[in-house]
């Protein structure tokens, strides 16, 4: 029952921050900056994986995509490799989960399952390595950037789109490690669930048997001539 509530949550988790992760991918603000007057902001400069924009105080946005892939920055092709990966083996890694759990009908006997579920949480672990990778990546760019005192272009600050990548990809780390765990309860109690007692439930029946006949061996009667 145990193994079973810790297969529920670790589900849970593990969608949970594929959900997150892959809403990062399409998400605007990766890197943010702005540019202050005297009493509003004028612009706002921000970017992702695909385009560049500013944002203007009256709320117009221009935008600019990123020319063809192999004109981009090597960090920016990286990060979207690995924002895609991370996003195809969490689909994976949630199939793989659905089968593996004892609360489903499919996936065969209990150690098959237990062995799908295994894989599950691997493949959980490696989407979220590879998301938190790539906001890693992108966040040290940035900052080298920023704290460059010879970098003379726009400089940028940390976005939003960055703290949803790491809690979706500790999200699928912690369950995808729950996942694995799982696997060592469940070879546990299969153990404990063949234990051997044979030879005391045979020693026991017999001594119940024994018991419960009576004694039916007629009394033995001695003549005189025996005492001589």
């Amino acid at each position: 029952m145990a193994s079973t509530s810790a297969e529920i949550i670790a589900f849970l988790l593990t969608i949970s921050g594929w959900v997150l992760v892959s809403s990062t991918l399409p998400t605007d603000y990766w890197k943010v900056s702005t540019i202050d007057g005297t009493v509003i902001t004028t612009a706002t400069f921000w970017a992702n994986l695909w385009k560049t924009c500013v944002t203007d105080s009256t709320g117009v946005s221009n935008c600019k995509d990123f020319p063809s892939m192999l004109a981009l920055d090597g960090y920016i092709q990286a990060c979207r490799g690995l924002m895609i990966s991370a996003v195809c083996l969490g689909f994976f890694g949630a199939i793989f989960g659905l089968i593996g759990m004892k609360c489903t009908k499919v996936g065969g006997s209990d150690q098959t399952k237990a062995k799908i579920a295994f894989l599950a949480g691997l493949i959980f672990i490696l989407s979220g390595l590879c998301s938190m990778t790539s906001c890693s990546l992108y966040a040290n760019r940035i900052t080298s950037e920023f704290f460059d005192p010879s970098f003379v272009a726009q400089k940028y600050e940390l976005g939003a789109a960055l703290f949803i990548g790491w809690a979706g990809a500790s999200l699928c780390i912690i369950g995808g490690s729950i996942f694995c765990f799982s696997i060592a309860e469940n070879s546990n109690s299969s153990r404990r669930g063949y234990a051997y007692n044979g030879a005391a439930s045979v020693m026991s029946s017999r001594t119940k048997v024994h018991n419960s006949v009576p004694d039916k061996t007629p009394p033995k009667h001695f003549d005189k001539n025996a005492y001589v």
